[in-house]
This record gives C-alpha cells, sequence and structure tokens, in this order.
C-alpha cells in the first residue's frame, strides 16, 4: 500500500482550511510578527493566552505591550474591531498599542491606547482620501519607532511622520479620548 495524501476538500479541517475566528486570530498574529520583524522591531510572544496583550516590541530603549486585532469582512463600507478582550476594556494598565489589521486591504492600523479606552469596538474604513477617525494612525509604526520621551531607532524602517513635517510629531496634538 503506497502512502498518497489524502484529498483535501473545501470546508475540510485538515490543514487549517476551516477558518474559525480562532485560526482567523492566529493568521493576523502571525502576519504582525512577520511586519514587525520586517520593519526591524524586536518581538517576543508571550507564553499561552493569559496575558492581556499579543507581543512585546522592542525598540532598543522601549518595550510596547501590543494587542493585535483583524478585521477580514466589511460591513458597509467600513471594517470593524473589537477594542476589548474576554469582556475586559483595554486601558494603559494592561497594553500600549492596539495593532489593526484590515486582512482584505493589507492595511494596518497602529492606535496608541489612549485612542481606544472607552470603546467597545472601532470602525476603520481604509480607502483612498479617507477622512474617518482613525485614518491618522494607518501605517502609523512610527509611534512605537520614535517615542516622544526617547530617541528614534534607526535599525527599525518606518516612515518617520516627525520629519515630514518639520520635526514635529502629528501625533503630539491627538488629545486622549473622554468617555
Amino acid at each position: 500500500m503506497k502512502n498518497e495524501p489524502l484529498p483535501i476538500t473545501p470546508g475540510s479541517d485538515q490543514f487549517g482550511t476551516r477558518r474559525t475566528a480562532k485560526r482567523k486570530g492566529e493568521a493576523a498574529e502571525a502576519a504582525f510578527l512577520s511586519k514587525a520583524a520586517e520593519l526591524g522591531f524586536d518581538v517576543a510572544k508571550p507564553w499561552g493566552d493569559s496575558a492581556q496583550f499579543d507581543f512585546i516590541l522592542h525598540t532598543g530603549s522601549h518595550c510596547w505591550r501590543v494587542q493585535v486585532k483583524s478585521a477580514f469582512q466589511r460591513d458597509g463600507g467600513r471594517y470593524s474591531v473589537r477594542a476589548s478582550g474576554d469582556h475586559i476594556a483595554y486601558t494603559k494598565e494592561n497594553i500600549d498599542f492596539l495593532v489593526a489589521y484590515i486582512v482584505p486591504t493589507d492595511t494596518w492600523y497602529v492606535l496608541p491606547v489612549r485612542a481606544v479606552v472607552g470603546r467597545s469596538g472601532i470602525w476603520f474604513s481604509p480607502l483612498p482620501n479617507s477622512r474617518s477617525r482613525f485614518e491618522i494612525y494607518r501605517e502609523a509604526w512610527c509611534l512605537m519607532a520614535c517615542p516622544r520621551d526617547g530617541k528614534c531607532s534607526p535599525e527599525i524602517s518606518v516612515h518617520h511622520r516627525c520629519l515630514a513635517t518639520g520635526g514635529q510629531c502629528p501625533f503630539a496634538a491627538v488629545p486622549p479620548r473622554t468617555t
């Protein structure tokens, strides 16, 4: 009897073809790991599922607690992600950044926790010339690479928005959300 590969049929759960929410989340986390490492961040993953954050990013001068969320389907013209985990609202005590990955458009949003505090969900509209509230955070990796209270890491390859605006960080003027 020959060892022949088993046929894989659509909808089967062989080799991860079943797209559960957990598997989608794991795929988004893998994409985040790849993206962050490609940019030059040192990335660590806490052991198990007990931490309130998914990753730790190290820039050379800072370590950031990062929660990764993803959206796979559009609702009207927008994509939504939850801004809480297991009935626990995100605060500065449990994460530093929420990173949202909009899978169909391969778009990343890097939000400081102050932008999500008090919200249960966040809407994104990754369209050209979008004027949605969170567009300022699209591909805002510089928030982690160049903290306002430290030096920018030359090993991290991100678009430095502060350099494009005459040395002023465009995020410094973004006030924290009040509930």
